[in-house]
């Protein structure tokens, strides 16, 4: 990873520039009493350099009294003993750590709540004023230049509105292409030390979080441009898009996982309406595998955090998609990601920027990925509303996809009802009950709203499948959800008349909502009900459905199927038969009755059908209705 050459162009820096290269008391002597610090980001903190100035503050106490020290987040030594450093300067902090969340709700450090990608202007400005950046760098390329590696994100700015810049030159840091680069005339003073850089890798994902995974790489298509954080849901998010194709990278952090889809050449950036074929971010958290891979890779720009996080820049991306967490999600729809109720957790960061930009972007997608519940499950992190005291990280207009590891929902554009509905149905099976009651008492939903708690109403994802007809249609067929009233009800009133008499036997006009539900919610250990949707982007429709419900004493089902006018004689309603057919086959069922309209030829086509696989079909007739009863065979 390092320069071939690094002796030689550090002892030429040295000889050219030896004024920047003093002693440890010489440098130092030029930070005052109130300076502010700035300490460069996460894994690319100089931790040699960080060091020798803790040591020289400890030494000369009354040197830095009432500095300030600021931080994007630091994993190393920037974070010393709060009693031993305190009356020497005082920590702030633009984002909130596992190692400064005590601190911070103690009172023992200052936390400044802001937009990731807004932070430069506030340097510039002067409303947060740098006086002193130590930073780390990688030695100079053959121009003289620098680069800021790992860590261009707010260190950029910092540098470049700062009075005093001391810089660790390092031979482990990759030299990273894009905005990155600083002059050696922007340095004020060099320390020459070669040490590994930090690592910092998300513990491997479980499987909650591939599950959550899994439904995330549903919603990506071929050619999307993505933006993703840090953690075990982001790294199984990652790791199941392996089958995408023509995939972009603009994010604010590069990851293993990310360098993982470039090797494997799922991400080739070929699609991005911005900086097409290359790989953008601020900055990386990750290990020396990864820093090899980032060196001196032309297909990969770092580039300052106001323009990886610009919502300005976001929206130009076409076909892009944020994929960011939260601590809780309301039923509402809006998400906290920084604090749990008065206690402050974590901070606003990029996902703001990054989902505001997304859900105005030309075919934007945002989605927000949480596991259902928090503390070992005692938790539920969908819950009525925030909790008082919690940041609204994310309004009721930013998200458009909530996933859980109970599946997939969609909000954008819904109402309120049509929302709590849907996050119910993928919060965890425990706290259905409680989230029903509760969505009652507040007249979020209807008061008559029915459910089934635990295993009968926990919706089938397994079940859900893509057929292809022999007209060529692709549909999905998946369960009826809990939330799928208003879907139901548009097909209902779709049907002709002459379908709406077949499927009810009797002339109809209308189905209410009491009846309506009905349909909606159901036992699935003892009933199956199956749509047929075509998928239009973000819009499901219903084309056609079919339900069957167990009859105990003789131990099969009876079953009813209607498929929308328009969409008849295309072999959907024998793909859908037979899908049901597995379906009950697989419960061990012995076979189906229905009672069908005599004249009704579609059905009795898909009846016959049965009798062609083997099945054993029984026919009898009552007054124009004929019954009919199908018994399964191995020969099926």
């Amino acid at each position: 990873m390092a320069f071939g050459d690094t002796a030689r162009r550090i002892y030429e820096l040295k000889r050219l520039y030896p004024e920047k290269f003093l002693s440890q008391e010489e440098i130092f002597s030029h930070i005052h009493r109130g300076d502010r610090i700035f300490v460069g980001t996460g894994c690319a903190e100089p931790q040699y350099l960080v060091k020798q100035f803790t040591d020289y503050a400890r030494q000369n106490p009354k040197a830095f009294f009432d500095a300030e020290l600021s931080h994007l987040h630091t994993f190393g030594v920037a974070y010393p003993s709060y009693n031993t450093f305190r009356p020497n300067y005082r920590q702030n902090v633009f984002f909130i750590a596992d190692n400064t969340r005590d601190a911070i709700n103690q009172g023992l450090m200052d936390y400044t709540p802001i937009f990731l990608s807004q932070i430069p202007a506030l340097f510039a400005r002067k409303l947060i004023p740098i006086d002193v950046a130590l930073i780390q760098t990688s030695p100079p390329d053959e121009h003289g230049r620098l680069s800021l590696g790992i860590g261009v994100d707010i260190t950029k700015a910092a540098v470049k509105h700062c009075s005093v810049v001391i810089a660790q030159i390092n031979a482990h840091m990759p030299y990273i292409h894009g905005d990155g680069l600083i002059e050696v005339d922007n340095i004020d003073f060099f320390v020459h030390r070669d040490e590994p850089l930090l690592e910092y890798e998300a513990q491997d994902p479980g499987e909650i979080a591939q599950r959550i995974g899994r439904y995330v790489a549903k919603i990506i298509s071929d050619g999307s441009t993505i933006q993703v954080g840090y953690g075990g849901i982001p790294n199984a998010i990652l790791a199941n898009l392996k089958d995408k194709n023509h995939l972009g990278i603009h994010t604010e952090l590069f990851t293993t996982g990310i360098a993982r889809l470039m090797k494997e050449g799922v991400v080739d950036n070929t699609r991005k309406s911005l900086d097409t074929g290359k790989t953008v971010a601020a900055l990386c958290l990750a290990s020396g595998e990864t820093y090899e891979f980032l060196h001196d890779n032309p297909s990969i720009m770092f580039m300052p955090i106001d323009y990886t996080n610009n919502p300005q820049v976001i929206i130009q991306q076409a076909n892009m998609v944020a994929i960011n967490s939260a601590l809780e999600v309301d039923l509402t729809g809006q998400a906290t990601a920084e604090s749990l109720g008065e206690l402050f957790y974590s901070g606003i960061g990029g996902q703001a920027d990054f989902m505001r930009g997304v859900a105005a972007a030309p075919n934007g997608k945002t989605i927000l990925a949480l596991q259902s519940t928090a503390r070992n499950g005692t938790v539920s992190r969908v819950v009525p509303f925030l909790n008082r005291g919690a940041g609204v990280t994310l309004n009721r207009g930013d998200i458009h996809y909530v996933v859980t590891e109970y599946g997939i929902c969609y909000l954008h554009g819904k109402n309120i009802r049509e929302r709590a509905m849907s996050l119910i149905s993928i919060a965890h099976p425990n706290f259905r009950p409680w989230l029903i009651e509760e969505a009652k008492k507040h007249h979020l939903i209807f008061q008559d709203q029915a459910f089934y708690p635990g295993e009968q109403g926990e919706y089938p994802y397994d079940l859900e499948t893509h057929r292809t007809t022999r007209s060529g249609q692709t549909v999905l067929f998946r369960p009826i959800k809990i939330s799928d009233e208003p879907l139901l009800k548009d097909f209902v009133y779709s049907l002709s008349d002459q379908s709406m008499y077949k499927r009810f036997l009797s002339p109809r006009t209308e189905i209410p909502h009491q009846e309506l539900q009905k349909y909606v919610v159901i036992d699935y250990t003892r009933q199956m009900a199956i749509l047929v949707i075509l998928e239009q982007d973000e819009k499901e429709e219903v084309i056609g459905v079919a339900r069957w419900a167990i009859e105990e004493n003789l131990h099969t089902a009876a079953l009813a199927i209607v498929i929308r006018d328009d969409f008849q004689s295309q072999g959907i309603g024998y793909e859908l038969l037979s899908y049901m057919t597995y379906l009950a086959q697989k419960q061990g069922l012995l076979g189906f009755s229905s009672e069908i309209l005599a004249d009704n030829r579609p059905v009795l086509r898909l009846v016959n059908k049965f009798r062609e696989r083997g099945f054993q079909v029984t026919r009898s007739i009552c007054e124009g209705v004929l019954s009919v009863n199908i018994m399964f065979s191995s020969q099926g």
